[in-house]
């Protein structure tokens, strides 16, 4: 143990304590979560994880000699996570956390010739363990996506154009309420209907899905208006558009960690449509008030 820690620089030792730390902590974390993930292959292949990470872990105690415990603070965190995002989010935010180690692999391979297997077999396993992992959740992305895109689009246009129509924040909330619950059964019974016709059996989870996220987008865009008085309506429009930016931003970011796809293409798109229809149903209300004579 002695030749081995003499034979590394101060450098190296350290970047392999920190090494050593993360795998123990990681693999507490992967076991801890697949006491409560569902299903078994689940559970078999977190626990695959967890003795992965043990085993690197011992690994890396050859060389500093330290017996180390695991961040307790660490471990709550992911927990949490998984708990409340689904754990397929949870170890891939994870696992997203690490690329930043391979610089820190880089200058280890210099010393330490066993990191360069220790990282080939992080990237190339533990990615298709990664790839096993099948929460219902996920299965069912396409269907929130599309309740969440249609009612960003349908109701933030609506909301803009009611707005400058109607200029009291209670009567565009109520307006946009009676909307969006109508909305809501339509999108819900759409995808059922869809999904029948497509001999699913998973039709009412899938409408489910499809209903749940609309009505929760229909009611965070609703809220700016019930919160402000009748008199800062555009206050509230404002408002509102930075929540459609914020909702945007945290499903596009769920989606590009849990299904590994890219963040920025899908927000930008996204974000455009939204805004876009918002600004142009906007004037839709000046020239509807403006030409047809209304005054509320």
């Amino acid at each position: 143990m002695f030749d081995i820690m003499k034979e590394l620089s101060h450098e190296a030792l350290e970047i392999i304590k920190r090494m050593q730390q993360n795998e123990l902590t990681e693999s507490v974390i992967y076991a801890e979560i697949a006491k409560f993930a569902k299903g078994e292959e689940n559970k078999k292949t977190l626990l695959r994880l967890a003795d992965e990470e043990r085993a690197h872990y011992e690994i890396w105690k050859k060389y500093t000699g330290i017996h180390m415990k695991p961040q307790k603070g660490k471990v709550f965190k992911y927990k949490m996570i998984a708990r409340i995002l689904g754990f397929t989010f949870a170890v891939k935010l994870m696992e997203k956390g690490e690329e930043g180690a391979q610089k820190e692999y880089d200058l280890l391979a210099a010393e330490v010739a066993e990191s360069v297997h220790i990282r080939a077999q992080e990237e190339e396993h533990e990615a298709a363990l990664l790839g096993m992992l099948d929460e219902e959740s996920l299965q069912y992305v396409g269907s929130m996506v599309l309740g969440m895109n249609d009612a960003l689009v349908e109701l933030t246009g609506s909301l803009a154009g009611f707005t400058f129509a109607m200029q009291n924040t209670r009567l565009i909330a109520l307006s946009g309420l009676i909307l969006g619950i109508s909305a809501t059964f339509s999108m819900a019974s759409s995808e059922f209907l869809s999904a029948k016709s497509e001999g699913r059996n998973d039709a009412f989870k899938s409408c489910c899905y499809t209903g749940i996220a609309y009505l929760i987008t229909v009611a965070l865009l609703i809220l700016p208006y019930l919160l402000l008085d009748n008199s800062r309506y555009m206050i509230a429009l404002f408002a509102m558009i930075a929540v459609v930016i914020l909702i945007i931003a945290g499903f596009t970011y769920y989606i590009s960690v849990a299904k590994d796809e890219k963040f920025k293409p899908r927000f930008l798109e996204m974000s455009l449509i939204s805004v876009g229809v918002a600004i142009i149903s906007f004037f839709v209300g000046i020239a509807a008030k403006h030409f047809l004579g209304v005054d509320l």
